[in-house]
């Protein structure tokens, strides 16, 4: 159904090679291949056994990005080439002529939606496939589904703790960890709620819309005003050019009167950078202005030369604050802005945008919002790509069936133990619409009915048996890949923005709180249940074996 075509799909080819993967994955697939297992039907699924950050739920991400990986599966003459240089010198020959012909043909893979809130333990992709290769494509998987998904439900967090009315800038290409994971910071942060990056790259590959003007070190870069070339501006309804210096120079000494500020203290070279870049870009002039003093330098000057650009009939954007105390700065300014509007009867000046950018984190978002401020757009970089409060998600691969008989991982850690068998993962909705239960069930049960009550084992209650009725059901996966081909539509960076907006929106407040959120329940069937309390027992079906002298 769908291919491999556009932007969105040039860096996943690139990136994700079948090499792009650990040694022992190949070990195993000889073992398999030597003992004649290699082709055996097998299940694995992909999960998270605890929600990140403290929070009360996740963003799945990064599907899109796997089944490309999938569709394009293949190993080339020097990748095999390469292996046969690293395995053992005992590797059959054989094997690689193997490996030659792999693909995934025969895998297939059903998953839940990119950009759906997802909750620890349930399976968010299980892939079905031959034994050998479905374990090749472990760690790819947990590659390209670990990091989106950790960095998307970051972007989630900051956006609720912005609230709905400030706008979100992503800019933290310069702080994540190499290009790749700057890539792909951009594009999952957009997916979980920011609204803007900074990555010109980014923009071209995923269509995000990027935002930009100047750093500190413009600014600095200028010393005098005979540094501005050229000093004339045409105004914006056309008509001979302006000197837009002289021009300023006016609305300079009007704005210092105004608010009473001496001119002496105004940086020259700061004044000249905004001269210099508001005739390079006078419909886009937001510049920084913290390079020295705000209130005596950088907010004058920034009035002067908006105010001329008004005089010229160009409309300027704003300011941007990047140290200090933000919150009490941008009172400052806003202030500043009302009484050129007044003074001066510009009414859009009022309105111009305050952006902040200062080391911001989720904690100094929350508490900016209860701090009285007019920054109408957070930039943010560090503390969202790099993810400081929590590295990974720490998504496991698990085999659950070969064969067709269920498999578990036993540990002396329960948490650590799987859950075995095929399953359908339902999501049981209350009356007001808000997701109540994650249900995991075999795949081969009847699904849950809306209205009907149903008795399950919630996860980490120990053995407690607990009844429900919703009043909706919805399966949580779709089969996404069939037989080598991806069956799914691939959603685009904003499409899965709007599911995992629609998503959140549908989670009750208590679940979405950032801190000492209300658990969500995820329960197992009363048949999944007994399976594993049956193997767990050594009981199950095809799981006893005898040793005997």
């Amino acid at each position: 159904m769908a291919t491999c075509e556009g932007n969105e799909a040039r860096p996943v080819l690139n990136r994700v090679p079948p090499l792009l993967t650990d040694l022992y994955q190949f070990t195993m697939a000889y073992a398999y291949w030597r003992a004649g297992r290699h082709n055996e039907p097998a299940v694995f699924e992909l999960f998270f056994r605890d929600n990140p950050f403290g929070g009360g739920f996740s963003l799945f991400a990064g599907l899109s990005d796997c089944l490309l990986f999938l569709q394009n599966f293949t190993f080339s003459d020097d990748d095999v080439e390469y292996l046969r240089s690293v395995l053992p010198a005992g590797t059959d020959a054989a094997f690689f002529s193997y490996l030659k012909e792999l693909d995934c043909s025969s895998v297939s893979v059903s998953a839940v939606p990119e950009g759906s809130v997802v909750f620890a333990r349930v399976p968010l992709l299980e892939v079905s496939g031959p034994l050998a290769v479905v374990q090749l494509l472990e760690t790819s998987l947990l590659c390209l589904v670990n990091y989106a998904s950790l960095v998307c439900s970051n972007a989630a967090r900051f956006r609720l703790a912005a609230g709905p009315r400030r706008r979100l800038m992503e800019m933290g290409l310069r702080r994540a960890q190499g290009p790749d994971g700057g890539l792909t910071a951009s594009r999952y942060t957009y997916i979980g709620g920011f609204d803007l990056t900074s990555n010109a790259l980014a923009g071209r590959l995923f269509g995000i819309p990027v935002a930009g003007t100047m750093a500190h070190s413009y600014v600095t870069s200028f010393s005098s005003l005979e540094e501005v070339w050229p000093q004339t501006l045409v105004p914006c309804g056309g008509g001979g050019p302006i000197d837009f210096i002289c021009l300023v120079k006016g609305w300079l000494g009007r704005v210092c009167q105004l608010l009473g500020s001496k001119t002496s203290l105004v940086r020259e070279g700061e004044l000249a950078a905004f001269l210099s870049y508001a005739i390079a870009y006078p419909q886009n002039f937001l510049p920084v202005i913290d390079s020295y003093s705000v209130s005596c330098s950088g907010l004058l000057c920034f009035c002067a030369v908006a105010l001329a650009l008004y005089e010229l009939q160009y409309r300027p954007l704003g300011v941007r604050l990047d140290s200090g105390d933000i919150c009490k700065q941008s009172l400052e300014v806003r202030h500043v802005f009302k009484e050129c509007s007044k003074q001066f009867s510009v009414p859009q000046f009022e309105s111009l945008i305050i952006v902040g950018t200062n080391s911001i984190s989720e904690q100094s978002l929350a508490e900016l919002n209860k701090k009285d401020n007019e920054i109408d757009v957070v930039g943010v970089g560090t503390h969202l790509v790099t993810c400081t409060r929590q590295p990974s998600l720490g998504c496991v691969y698990k085999l659950i069936e070969v064969r067709g008989r269920p498999r578990m991982k036993m540990s002396e850690d329960p948490e650590k133990s799987t859950l075995p068998g095929r399953k359908s993962v339902y999501r049981l909705l209350d009356a007001d619409g808000h997701p109540q239960m994650d249900l995991i069930c075999l795949s081969e049960e009847a699904a849950p009915k809306a209205g009907v009550s149903l008795t399950c084992f919630p996860l980490g209650l120990n053995e407690t048996l607990q009844t429900v009725t919703p009043a909706q059901v919805t399966s949580l996966r779709l089969d996404v890949f069939t037989c080598g081909q991806i069956t799914f539509p691939l959603n685009s960076a904003s499409e899965s923005r709007e599911r995992a907006q629609i998503s959140l929106q549908t989670l009750h407040p208590l679940h979405k709180r950032l801190q000492e959120p209300h658990d969500y329940t995820v329960a197992l069937s009363e048949r999944l249940h007994s399976l594993v309390s049956d193997i767990t027992k050594g009981n199950s079906k095809g799981s006893n074996f005898l040793l005997s002298n």
